[in-house]
């Protein structure tokens, strides 16, 4: 049996879709156990009896817009986050789940959980969609503005563990953003990192990919700093929106348009829906800490955070984090 801490108290539309995405998990999976934190008042109205779900309450939480998560977490203990990441910590819980603040969990992985001593950092790493259905890990999106070319090793190492245990990729092939294609191009990180990368045998190293090709590219992970790779996200999930309106707005300005739609169509657009709908990824795993920490998006609704939710049960059930430590002390074995 998995067993599971969720932040009943984290994201836009926390408490009724994190309860929603919760009972929708129970209902999905048989081996699932989730202990919900939270204000039990504001989430009684979208709770129902479980016998494989235990709520744990306070009444403490954290807002969305936290500026000082280190003074919340010294000030505010018993806010929801760190109640479930205690859980976690002290093996009452396989892994945790939270749509809070990114920052706060970060900071809260760091102090609560800690970093794997094998990883010099952590890297929030996205599963991201593409138009070929093929699904890949972007990192680091987000923790990290300044890294060095081994903490990417390091991120390329973690990342081909969970691309093979959890994506199923027999020989992850590891890609590095880019300006361009060619060795050389790019900062000095990436000129460093690329030569490092090209000179390591534990990674199968594709080589340089333009942002351009990142919802077809043949790279199964992509590494770049947190900012550059956040941009590249949010980049591509604003795109990913804007298409699908315009879509929506040229298909359905006509009588005559709707009924080509609604007779012939209706499948081929919900399919590219779901193929870049980030909705359907449903978080982000924090590479590098001691235990499964999974971020769902900040606006998640119930299905997305259903999805985080079933994202984190299948790195605890792929043994992830074992995993990555046994490759990681090998490798300094025999360094």
């Amino acid at each position: 049996m998995i067993r599971l801490a969720v932040d009943g108290m984290g994201g836009d539309n926390a408490p009724e879709q994190i309860v929603k995405g919760v009972l929708l998990a129970l209902e999905k999976f048989d081996n699932l156990e989730i202990l919900l934190y939270g204000d039990e008042k504001k989430m009684a109205p979208f709770l129902r009896n479980h016998n494989r779900l235990k709520v744990i309450h306070t009444d403490k939480y954290l807002d969305m817009g936290e500026k000082d998560p280190v003074g919340q977490l010294r000030k505010n203990k018993d806010a929801s986050m760190f109640l479930a990441m205690r859980a976690v910590k002290e093996k009452e819980a396989d892994a945790i789940v939270s749509a809070g603040p990114t920052q706060a969990l970060v900071v809260a992985s760091h102090m609560i959980i800690k970093r794997m001593p094998q990883m010099r950092r952590v890297a929030i790493a996205p599963i991201i969609p593409s138009i070929t259905n093929k699904k890949r890990i972007l990192l680091d999106s987000g923790a990290n503005v300044d890294l060095k070319p081994e903490h990417l090793l390091d991120f390329a190492v973690y990342a081909s563990v969970v691309a093979k245990s959890l994506l199923h990729i027999e020989n992850p092939k590891v890609g590095l953003l880019n300006i361009g294609t060619e060795p050389g191009k790019g900062r000095e990180l990436d000129v460093q990192t690329f030569e490092l990368l090209s000179n390591t045998k534990e990674i199968n190293f594709y080589g340089n990919v333009e942002p351009k090709e990142i919802l077809d590219s043949e790279a199964d992970i992509l590494l770049s700093d947190g900012f550059t790779a956040n941009i590249a996200m949010k980049t591509m999930e604003g795109t990913a929106k804007s298409l699908g309106k315009v879509l929506k707005k040229e298909l359905t300005n006509s009588f005559f348009k709707k009924l080509i739609v609604g007779l012939f169509l209706r499948k081929s657009l919900k399919a590219f829906k779901q193929t870049l709908d980030p909705n359907e990824i449903g978080g982000a795993m924090i590479a590098g800490l001691q235990n499964i920490v999974v971020k769902a998006h900040g606006s998640s609704n119930a299905y997305a955070f259903y999805n985080g939710i079933r994202q984190a049960k299948e790195l605890v059930e792929a043994d992830v984090i074992g995993k990555v430590t046994k490759l990681l002390e090998k490798n300094e074995e025999t360094v």
